[in-house]
């Protein structure tokens, strides 16, 4: 009964214009970051680096907006209701609705492929790493959908669980950027800073944006969508 879920819930995306103006202000966003900010023509390296550099970041604020409606708006309407009136699990609910969630958010990312074909254009890419950098970026995307469906079971207001969303995916962007381990080193020594860090998302991400898939990484993203569903499913049934 996953797939049910899923194709109601994909679908329900492209019912409305906001779908369409979601693809186009992500692709814009993520283009002007790596264009401008990143320097995409002034690096010199065909390379998508200046784009994934901007994801994390970026995900911050579309993760979120895809992501919370997911239950929200099922409780405000009171459908939530008719839907568990159907043979479906709770398990199965929350799958169907997260993977739907996961594969809009994956075809924004995916629709960047311009980006690469620009760095083809210009240069001699590497493709592997180019590869390995949406696999990261889709991987990643599944985390932070993950608390976006669990914030979304907690309330029926999908503003406050956007803005949920953002705060505990701000922590965890938070942790792993350099700039604020930099800080935390000057008070805590060295094991510490490095356990925080490793909860954060980017020190997981980077090694996908060189072109490195390690399986930690991997099993690290795919557990952390795995607990935050767990506990939506409890969210859910209590």
């Amino acid at each position: 009964m996953i797939l049910p879920v899923f194709k109601r819930e994909f679908l329900g995306y492209f019912r409305s214009p906001v779908a369409y103006v979601f693809l186009v202000v992500f692709l814009v966003a993520s283009a002007g970051l790596a264009f401008f900010l990143g320097n995409f023509f002034k690096n010199n390296t065909a390379s998508l680096e200046s784009y994934f550099m901007f994801l994390p970041w970026l995900f911050l604020f579309f993760a979120p907006a895809a992501g919370m409606r997911l239950w929200a708006e099922e409780k405000r309407s009171g459908t939530v209701e008719l839907l568990f009136t159907l043979p479906v699990t709770t398990l199965q609910a929350v799958l169907g609705k997260f993977l739907a969630a996961w594969a809009f958010l994956s075809l924004a990312v995916v629709l960047s492929f311009p980006l690469a074909l620009t760095a083809g254009y210009l240069g001699d890419p590497d493709w592997g790493a180019m590869i390995a950098g949406y696999v990261g970026a889709i991987l990643m995307a599944g985390g932070y959908l993950g608390i976006c469906s669990l914030t979304s079971a907690l309330t029926r207001n999908q503003v406050i669980s956007f803005v949920l969303s953002v705060i505990v995916c701000l922590v965890l962007v938070l942790l792993g950027w350099s700039v604020f381990n930099g800080a935390l080193g000057a008070a805590l020594p060295v094991q510490a800073v490095d356990f925080v860090a490793n909860c954060g998302f980017i020190p997981h991400f980077e090694p996908f944006t060189k072109g490195i898939i390690d399986p930690r990484d991997v099993v690290y993203f795919l557990s952390f969508a795995g607990l935050t569903l767990f506990l939506n499913v409890i969210v859910l049934e209590r």
